[in-house]
């Protein structure tokens, strides 16, 4: 699976401010010191592998909001969080974010779970009362800034809790930084698209303008005939060391002709050396191949390469299912795989779904080594070869789907339910049972009701409330089903 903290696109930039009022700090001694102390305290939680923070301080005057908007904006930060340390007027505020352009997380955080009454009234000094009081008074801006942001149509997002010792505030914060991550990964990521669709599967067909504006990235129109060029290039050595590696990340079943796996270890070769050449970070492909061996060959023996490249951070989708590799690389950015799957039948006796799909899988979450098995023919494909039979990790699953509608935009649609075990359908394709907290019934009716593809990604754990995060980010919507 993709290592979130990986820096090859570049850092995710988030910048943070706290907010204060100028005129407090020659009246209340040490409250410019202590908010800025509680400040240097959110910056070092914030600061995490792969993230870059750009801590600007207090800010405390519309002169320093001014400054602080261009600041952020030449930084190319991709988030900024407000931290709301005291009150402060919202002309401080607005200049900052109205500028950088980017999503705002409000930080309503107290430093401690309550002020202690009975001592803060012994003070007996009114104005040291008032700035202790002051140093409390982190939700007290709160309802001026979301006015002003409201009415300027700034979206933003509110993170209410303590500055320590609360966990659910913290995580909260920690699903914001990852769905960011995550979007920055999808902004920057090279899509490969080769062949051609799988005729007639018109649910599957997507307007790549569409994705681009909608996650950004970079879409490369690859020809097939690369493919197999680069294959006809391969070496005996390297075939033969890629054979011994099938042997290790699969289990390859006795039935598997040694001359299939030297065909499907040329293309798996092949294959590294096309992600590579156009650095792509994710692939979609279909090609029929007909009337052109080599094309055919290519396509027939790509199963093992592209489970391979699923698993190390590059998913591959069949069947041209490109809406359906942006769900696998999104679950597979968030570090829970993605593997590509579609409804195989229902089960009423047990209450569960059977999905799966022929084609590449996700090895890196199976439940135990994926199995290799020949077949004679590939259903509804050209050619014959070798294919993966797995099932998901047994345990918490999401699913996802990347759902393009009748209005010309894209939706983003998540379940959550539990990869179970049980017998499977032992077909050479991936496989599993999956069950869901409305019902198999309920749950398959609600799915198609929001129009998706036939297609999916499945990744394990739940992961919904932070797709819900990343929609925020992307300004998609986000239909959840369970």
């Amino acid at each position: 699976m993709s290592d979130p903290s990986r820096t090859d696109v570049g850092p995710l930039r988030i910048g943070l401010f706290g907010i204060g009022l100028d005129v407090y700090w020659p009246q209340f001694a040490g409250l410019e010191e202590r908010l800025q102390g509680y400040l240097r305290r959110v910056a070092a939680k914030l600061q995490t592998p792969g993230v870059e923070v750009v801590n600007l301080g207090l800010i405390d005057t519309p002169g320093k909001a001014s400054e602080a908007g261009h600041r952020f904006r030449q930084a190319d930060v991709d988030l900024i969080f407000l931290y709301a340390t005291t009150y402060a007027l919202s002309s401080t505020v607005l200049p900052v974010v109205r500028r950088a352009k980017v999503p705002v997380i409000i930080l309503n955080l107290s430093p401690e779970p309550a002020i202690d009454y009975a001592w803060f009234n012994r003070l007996g000094d009114r104005t040291r009362m008032t700035g202790e009081w002051l140093a409390y008074c982190a939700a007290c801006p709160v309802p001026e800034i979301a006015n002003v942001f409201s009415r300027a149509r700034i979206p933003f997002h509110q993170i209410t809790g303590m500055l320590e010792d609360d966990p659910a505030c913290w995580d909260e914060v920690a699903a914001w930084v990852e769905a960011a991550r995550v979007a920055h990964a999808m902004e920057h990521n090279r899509l490969g698209v080769m062949g051609h669709y799988y005729g007639g599967m018109l649910d599957i067909y997507t307007d790549l303008t569409l994705q681009c504006a909608s996650f950004g990235g970079h879409i490369e129109i690859i020809e097939v005939d690369d493919l197999a060029a680069l294959r006809a290039g391969v070496s005996d050595a390297d075939i033969r060391a890629r054979v011994a590696h099938f042997h290790e990340a699969f289990d390859v079943q006795p039935d598997c002709p040694p001359d299939e796996l030297a065909r499907a270890a040329r293309t798996s070769v092949a294959l590294d050396q096309l992600v590579e050449q156009h650095g792509l970070g994710s692939l979609a492909y279909y090609h029929m191949g007909t009337g052109c061996p080599a094309n055919e060959d290519a396509i027939s023996s790509i199963i093992l390469g592209t489970s391979l490249l699923t698993a190390r951070g590059v998913p591959v989708a069949g069947e041209m299912e490109i809406k359906n590799v942006q769900a696998m690389k999104i679950m597979d950015c968030f570090g829970t795989g993605g593997s590509f799957t579609e409804y195989y039948a229902m089960d009423y006796h047990d209450d569960v779904v059977l999905m799966g799909h022929d084609g590449p899988g996700h090895i890196a979450i199976a439940q135990g080594k994926t199995k290799v098995r020949p077949l004679r023919v590939y259903h509804g494909k050209v050619g014959r070869g070798l294919s993966v039979e797995m099932s998901v990790r047994h345990g918490q699953a999401t699913l996802l789907s990347v759902v393009e509608t009748s209005g010309g935009r894209l939706k983003l649609l998540v379940a959550e339910g539990e990869s179970v075990p049980g017998p499977i359908l032992e077909i050479g394709n991936t496989n599993s049972r999956y069950r869901f907290p409305i019902g198999a019934r309920r749950f398959v009716n609600e799915w198609n009701s929001q129009g998706p593809a036939h297609h999916c990604a499945v990744g394990v754990g739940h992961i919904a409330s932070k797709i819900t995060k990343l929609g925020e980010l992307l300004r998609l919507e986000v239909a959840r089903v369970c």
